[in-house]
């Protein structure tokens, strides 16, 4: 099976000449964004945008964002691709239930949206909590998974900004209506300019950070959220660390993508998996935060097309999963 090949930290590779015109400048609007699309899955109202024809994409949202994360993305990829842009449950258009928002099952919804939608594997791009999701898909569901690729994602070590430690906090849910109302959110946004008419740069992090904070305001989402968000991070950082299993990904391609000024979750998370994975590709954003794919959507794109040309769908059976499980297996001597 052919295995992406590992490469030098920051080192951009460019898209081949079968990809889509990438040529355009990156201060032109991006084109229209998919409509959403509805289903009832499990009983569940799930929104989701689709466009495009071919191998199919799946594009997973970080927590209190959207599909709409992908809008300058997912018209260039549809030129190539099936894409597939979830709402999550407890997200955006989609239902907010009083119910299971684990890893596991955001893995298994997405599985199930797949199937649904008549298709039977995918390339999956997670980005923050769209990253755990991802990792928790292939390792469950390795027969569904073509590649796996990880944006600024979650999962990979305990380090993750203040804000979200605080947020999982007993207690929490009483202060965030207050940060979420609009007085506040104006505010933020006042600060914002303010600090770009003095010359310094304001990422693109703060406009997304206030966006996901506008969504608390709605009851459901905030219950949805702290739910999500205690499930996989406390007061210590982050409570989910797939860095036992890792190993699992050397039978799909593995891609990961990340801003070097990422406040949110840390570069060297990046570092790390790509040292303890040599057969893996690593492209990082050298001006970018946490959302890569907002801050040089076309440099991602390009990213994004070159590894899926250059690599072969995995192609994994029972057997072949059994000999990478018992890979990472140590027995140990019990007797006295």
């Amino acid at each position: 099976m052919s295995r992406a090949n590992s490469t030098n930290p920051g080192e951009a590779r460019g898209a081949g000449s079968s990809g889509p015109p990438l040529e355009a400048n990156v201060d032109e609007p991006a084109p229209g964004l998919a409509g959403l699309h509805e289903l009832i899955l499990h009983g569940h109202r799930v929104f989701y945008r689709s466009a495009g024809s071919g191998p199919v994409v799946v594009l997973v949202h970080g927590i209190t964002s959207t599909s709409a994360t992908w809008a300058n993305v997912l018209p260039y990829l549809a030129e190539r691709f099936t894409v597939i842009a979830p709402d999550l449950l407890g997200h955006g258009e989609s239902a907010k239930p009083r119910g299971d928002y684990s890893l596991g099952a955001y893995a298994s919804g997405i599985r199930d949206l797949l199937i649904a939608l008549g298709h039977d594997r995918a390339t999956f791009v997670g980005h923050s909590l769209g990253g755990g999701v991802a990792m928790q898909l292939a390792y469950l569901f390795p027969e569904h998974c073509d590649r796996l690729v990880l944006v600024s994602s979650g999962g990979l070590g305990r380090d993750i900004t203040p804000l979200l430690r605080a947020a999982s906090l007993p207690g929490s849910e009483l202060v965030l209506p207050l940060l979420a109302n609009e007085r506040t959110l104006a505010a933020g946004q006042a600060v914002g300019r303010a600090l770009g008419r003095i010359g310094l740069r304001v990422h693109t992090d703060l406009g997304e950070v206030l966006r996901g904070h506008a969504s608390l305001a709605d009851r459901e989402a905030r219950a949805a959220f702290l739910t999500t968000l205690r499930t996989i991070v406390d007061f210590g950082g982050q409570r989910v660390n797939a860095a036992d299993r890792l190993y699992l990904t050397q039978a799909i391609p593995f891609l990961l993508v990340w801003g070097e000024r990422d406040p949110i979750i840390p570069v060297e998370h990046a570092l790390a998996a790509h040292a303890a994975l040599p057969g893996s590709r690593l492209e990082l954003f050298p001006e970018a935060g946490h959302f890569p794919h907002l801050d040089d959507p076309l440099r991602f794109v390009r990213v994004l097309v070159d590894f899926i040309d250059s690599t072969e769908p995995a192609q994994i059976q029972p057997d072949r999963w059994k000999e990478v499980l018992r890979s990472g297996v140590q027995h140990v001597d019990s007797s006295p």
